[in-house]
């Protein structure tokens, strides 16, 4: 795989879409072990980023449909 942007970075579509390329690479195979961490690692991270921007949508949401009460 080629040099990636920090996840920290990356919105959540950005995420999604690699978190996909990465779960596509593992299921082809192929790789080395170490490869093979490095992405699980990866994608461990981007899940992780996934989750927090989904987080903090719901969040902004909920203070929507508070304010709306």
């Amino acid at each position: 795989m080629t040099e990636r942007p920090a996840v920290d970075g990356l919105g959540y579509e950005q995420a999604r879409d690699e978190l996909g390329e990465v779960v596509r690479a593992l299921e082809t195979g192929g790789l080395s072990l170490d490869e093979s961490v490095a992405l699980w690692e990866r994608g461990e991270a981007l899940a992780r980023r996934c989750e927090e921007q989904l987080a903090g949508a719901r969040e902004r949401v909920q203070k929507v449909l508070d304010a709306a009460e």
